[in-house]
């Protein structure tokens, strides 16, 4: 099977893909040939881009989130700009622990900065292929300067966004893609073939948000939430407080109803970050939403175990989501044997190239998958707009896409990083009553992510 998938992505660079759907036709105006890119030049930056507050999860807190920028010029003379928000707390909670903020940041944008000297004077013609080259040698990179021989996939996968994105980018302008749909390879089509006109916008809702906040996005229009558990302190501790914020949550909006599910009321998106040491703590936490009268309105606990924590979970009553466990495709294949039932996709933190066969190996086992944030800049949210617009509804949901977007609850300076953004004015741009609509210029435009950004370009005005 894997020899021919990567024969049918080799035969999808090398010609127009037609794929014929009952929900859309989508065709590709690629070259015959795509061209063998040869990289002439890089260069690499950083902004960091402070929080409103300490931003917890992981039983940690970070405070500021730097901004990577990847450059690259073929030897044709195009260019690209790749960006990246960088979140250690979330790739590796051991490097956050261990080193100073500010630290753990160098060191995964050390690793950035390594990927871009072994890529320059490369030639590569996909930049699936070009990551798959690029991955092992920057982990093992990284496992050298942290010091962590068990440093996580994701990690690497986080420092690389910024150099898979100018990949994607460069090899748009090299051979004259515009769209999306066409940067997409034939194998991975299937996965991404719809193209919703809504997708709803999922806030979250860390440790240190007040209820009322929570009962204020409902008012805005808000249905679909991902709530923050697995609180700080011993599993005792934890569960209890957990247990306290679940009956605060549905006491506030337990009632409040919403058009977009099929039992008109809210959903409830749970993520643990991995912090349930055992079955047993999860199912007490179950069995106290069954108690309050909760359970039927869960629709996802994502990643609620350890990723060494490797348990059958088909027995647990609720969708379990795999996030930060599911690195890779074969990783992701490995939670849906035991028995996770959704996948938390992430363009934005493992890149574009790893997501789509993440979502396509989903795809093929009957597994939904959304697209869950990193708190990531406003262009970046266009990324993962792009995928999550593609996949198919999630069960119990109408007919919508599902991402995660909360840069504009957490970053300070949000504004000014949207007005980085070069369609900063279009209608989709921005939440309305819960959801991102959708036009044709979105999907024309790829949501803005092949337009020059004057910002980033005056960065690297000396190449």
């Amino acid at each position: 099977m894997h020899n021919r998938r990567e024969f049918i992505t080799r035969v999808s660079a090398a010609g127009a893909a037609l794929l014929i759907d009952p929900v859309n036709i989508v065709s590709t105006a690629a070259p015959l040939a795509p061209k063998k890119i040869k990289i002439s030049s890089v260069s690499a930056n950083f902004e960091r881009e402070p929080l409103i507050r300490p931003f917890g999860f992981k039983g940690g807190y970070m405070s500021e989130i730097w901004q990577s920028i990847a450059y690259m010029k073929s030897e044709s003379d195009n260019h690209s700009i790749g960006l990246c928000s960088q979140s250690v707390l979330w790739s590796d909670a051991s490097v956050f622990a261990t080193h100073s903020e500010s630290g753990g940041n160098a060191l995964m944008y050390a690793m950035t900065e390594r990927a871009m000297q072994i890529i320059n004077g490369q030639t590569f013609t996909s930049p699936v292929e070009l990551l798959d080259s690029l991955y092992p040698e920057v982990l093992e990179y990284g496992k050298k300067i942290t010091s962590n021989p068990s440093l996580r996939k994701t990690f690497a996968l986080n420092a690389l966004v910024a150099v898979d994105n100018a990949a994607w980018l460069l090899y748009a302008k090299e051979n004259n893609i515009k769209t999306f749909d066409e940067l997409i390879p034939a194998a991975y089509k299937p996965a991404l073939s719809h193209k919703h006109k809504k997708v709803a916008g999922i806030p979250l809702m860390a440790y240190s948000i007040p209820i009322e906040e929570i009962k204020a996005a409902t008012d805005q229009g808000y249905f679909f939430m991902k709530i923050k558990i697995g609180q700080p302190g011993t599993q005792q501790e934890m569960l209890e407080k957990d247990k306290a914020r679940l009956s605060a949550i549905h006491q506030a909006i337990g009632n409040v109803k919403t058009s977009y599910t099929k039992n008109g009321k809210l959903p409830y998106y749970f993520d643990a970050n991995g912090r349930y040491e055992s079955k047993e703590t999860l199912l007490k936490l179950i069995d106290h939403a069954k108690k309050i009268g909760a359970f039927d309105q869960i629709a996802i606990i994502e990643e609620p175990f350890p990723e060494e924590l490797e348990v059958d979970v088909n027995d647990i009553p609720l969708r379990l989501a795999a996030d930060e466990s599911a690195h890779t495709v074969e990783d992701a294949l490995k939670r849906i044997e035991m028995g996770y039932k959704a996948i938390a996709l992430k363009a934005i933190a493992k890149t574009l190239s790893m997501t789509m066969k993440i979502a396509q190996a989903a795809y093929e086992k009957n597994i939904p998958c959304f697209c869950a944030d990193l708190t990531v800049s406003p262009v970046l949210v266009e990324w993962n707009k792009n995928v999550a617009a593609r996949l198919a509804s999630f069960p119990g949901i109408g007919d919508l896409g599902l991402v995660e977007s909360n840069g504009h609850q957490n970053y300070r300076n949000w504004e000014t990083m949207k007005s980085y953004h070069p369609r900063v004015n279009s209608k989709w741009v921005d939440v309305n009553r819960g959801v991102y609509e959708l036009d044709d210029e979105f999907y024309t435009s790829g949501g803005g992510i092949f337009d020059p950004m004057p910002h980033y370009e005056d960065m690297f005005k000396s190449h």
